[in-house]
């Protein structure tokens, strides 16, 4: 089904235009519509999930998950999430491209203090503390409409209504981006390419253990030979980086690569979008 995700600040407004969208496919359109809602997997803890990097982490996995179980061909899943990392909004247009199924991004900027005005007129259970609000938006990575996860974008300023007509075109009335071979699930069956996986990842993470014993904690980290920085903010463990390569493997075991020397900048990518 279809996909549209939501971005932006806290209290930004992306579940009053979750809303409006979801109301809009069903009753005007007759499309049955699937709300993916942060704030339902969050529990009403907002503020303890997002001091923690690693229940935030589990948080983003479930609604990952949800979205993945949702995705076909027909209806419509709409994402109610903060959506701020990019390398995220990536994996998610990836699955997209692997279901075949169009997607577009619903950005909603708002001004810094007047999201945390519109924070404080929720109610006590519901506001983010400043703390965890400030650390929201100072992580938040904005949508760029030139990258293709990131288009069709719709930005939806604070006062003005979501080009309701002009996203179900998008969604419904056009083809969605063709799927290539990383994203076609297929089984592995090149002996070479696994063994350039397995080199490949195990390089990234010597690397990364390495450089990690002389920078500052937070500190970006460059891989030889590798165009993005693994930018975490903190330090990571081996267990950490030997599990999320365990899982990379695995998942680019069924989805192979084109090009092999491709394979240690999405590692790098795909720790930023786990790890971060």
């Amino acid at each position: 089904m279809p996909l549209v995700l939501l971005s932006g600040f806290p209290s930004s407004g992306k579940s009053k235009r979750a809303a409006e969208i979801k109301d809009y496919l069903e009753a005007e359109k007759g499309k049955t519509v699937f709300l993916v809602s942060e704030n339902d997997a969050l529990e009403e803890d907002k503020n303890g999930v997002f001091s923690d990097s690693q229940r935030e982490k589990e948080v983003r996995g479930r609604l990952k998950a949800e979205v993945l179980r949702r995705l076909s061909k027909e209806d419509v899943v709409v994402l109610d999430s903060a959506n701020y990392i990019k390398g995220y909004r990536y994996e998610l247009y990836c699955a997209s491209k692997q279901y075949k199924t169009p997607q577009c991004l619903v950005h909603t900027p708002a001004p810094i203090e007047e999201a945390w005005g519109w924070n404080l007129g929720r109610g006590g259970g519901e506001q983010y503390h400043r703390e965890v609000f400030d650390g929201l938006v100072a992580r938040y990575e904005a949508p760029n409409s030139s990258n293709r996860w990131d288009s069709p974008m719709f930005t939806v300023l604070p006062p003005d209504p979501p080009p309701l007509e002009d996203i179900y075109s998008a969604l419904f009335l056009t083809r969605p981006p063709p799927p290539n071979q990383s994203t076609q699930t297929q089984p592995l069956s090149s002996t070479n390419f696994l063994y350039e996986l397995d080199r490949s990842t195990q390089e990234v993470t010597k690397c990364v253990m390495a450089a990690q014993k002389t920078a500052t904690p937070g500190e970006a980290i460059r891989v030889p030979g590798v165009a993005e920085a693994l930018s975490l903010g903190r330090t990571i463990t081996l267990p950490e980086l030997t599990r999320a390569r365990r899982q990379f493997i695995a998942y680019t075991k069924m989805h192979p690569v084109e090009d092999p020397q491709k394979i240690m900048l999405l590692f790098v990518q795909y720790l930023n979008s786990t790890l971060g």
